[in-house]
């Protein structure tokens, strides 16, 4: 088959490589086989790690940093973007993601590094919009940490103030926002998010995800209660409940805590990055799109890349180049995506070590299967 124009739009590698450093090897195979076809780089991300990148790469901007705390609350620097037209994003993965704590305790992180990072953006931005991007957190304190560093106070039964953290949301018994920032309150506020979980229960922010951030099943059951009545408090603060409301429960509740302290309005992740990067224009007369990430599983559908990139593509071939692929082989088959694995015939770990080297590995038999078939997909 022989490839005219071809969409390349992978996710970040996680802790390998990036979207753009993916994007790149991908592109380099494909102009090998292909040195006719018209390549359109995407470097594409959900509102995880990867996503400032991603914004920046579709409209232009600079990259600044800051002091901030991290998730256990030692001093660490951050970064976050100011696109071309003066918007701010950033990723609270670098500042309370899994990646910035030495060892991962849910029960104790929190995000009040988060908070401090989008009040160093707000000094340097005049427009006051805000894309906050949520995903890859380490902590479960509902955005409670975030809140505290922009003049949220939390106090307990006995009147007492403190900033809460996943084991002390049951301890929250007031909230007072009178001294929030008013820039704060001036500003508008777009959270990029990639998952629609609940706040609480058995599809919640614990239960779902805790665990991967160093939870026990008796810790789970200590953050699901406090997630619970911390629900509750905002409903009962705000006069609105939050807790039900898709994406509340991203980045350990996270989500629900930008929508009640800053009115922020919770958006696909990856259509919010598709849109930037006008995906449908770029559609017209494209016979393939290569999308890929670290992992491919089941959550590569529920909100993820692949799963943006399916509903956008309008019937366009899709090809998936990952590190590792744990999806059930009949559903990929099912859905026509044919995937080819950095990791083949090796461990994991080792296609860690050298990234580079077995993505342009796969990558090269990716370009070598669409030439030899009559169908790139079938």
């Amino acid at each position: 088959m022989a490839l005219k124009k071809v969409i390349i739009a992978p996710d970040s590698f996680k802790g390998a490589l990036s979207a753009g450093e993916a994007a790149d090897i991908i592109a380099g195979e494909i102009h090998k086989a292909f040195p006719d076809c018209e390549v359109i780089k995407m470097p594409i991300a959900d509102g995880g790690e990867g996503s400032v990148d991603a914004v920046l790469s579709a409209i232009g901007g600079r990259i600044l940093s800051a002091d901030v705390l991290s998730p256990d609350k030692r001093q660490i620097e951050a970064t976050y973007g100011i696109a071309g037209n003066g918007l701010a994003i950033i990723e609270m993965a670098q500042s309370s993601g899994i990646t910035r704590q030495l060892e991962l305790n849910p029960m104790t992180s929190n995000t009040y590094g988060f908070g401090e990072l989008i009040l160093a953006a707000i000094n340097n931005i005049t427009k006051k919009e805000f894309t906050l991007c949520i995903g890859g957190s380490a902590t479960t304190d509902g955005g409670c940490g975030m809140a505290a560093a922009l003049g949220v106070k939390f106090t307990d039964k006995r009147g007492s103030s403190f900033i809460p953290c996943g084991e002390t949301l049951c301890n929250i018994a007031g909230i007072d926002t009178s001294c929030i920032d008013e820039r704060i309150k001036a500003s508008k506020f777009t959270v990029m998010c990639d998952v629609d979980n609940p706040l609480f229960g058995e599809k919640g922010a614990a239960y779902i995800y805790s665990p991967q951030k160093g939870a026990d099943p008796e810790q789970v059951i200590i953050l699901n209660a406090g997630l619970r009545h911390y629900g509750a408090i905002l409903s009962n603060h705000f006069d609105r409940d939050f807790s039900e409301i898709p994406g509340a429960g991203a980045a350990g509740g996270l989500g629900a805590g930008c929508m009640a302290f800053l009115n922020a309005e919770l958006k696909s992740g990856i259509d919010t990055i598709l849109e930037l990067y006008n995906f449908t224009k770029n559609l017209k007369g494209t016979d393939l799109i290569i999308t890929g990430e670290g992992k491919l599983d089941s959550q590569s559908f529920q909100g993820k890349v692949l799963s943006g990139i399916k509903r956008s593509a309008a019937g366009v071939p899709i090809m998936v180049i990952c590190g590792i692929n744990k999806c059930d082989p009949k559903l990929l088959e099912e859905l026509g995506i044919k995937v080819f694995e950095a990791s083949e015939g090796i461990t994991a770990e080792e296609s860690i070590k050298e990234p580079a080297k077995y993505l342009k590995r796969a990558a090269k038999k990716a370009a070598l299967s669409i030439k030899t078939e009559n169908r790139p997909l079938s």
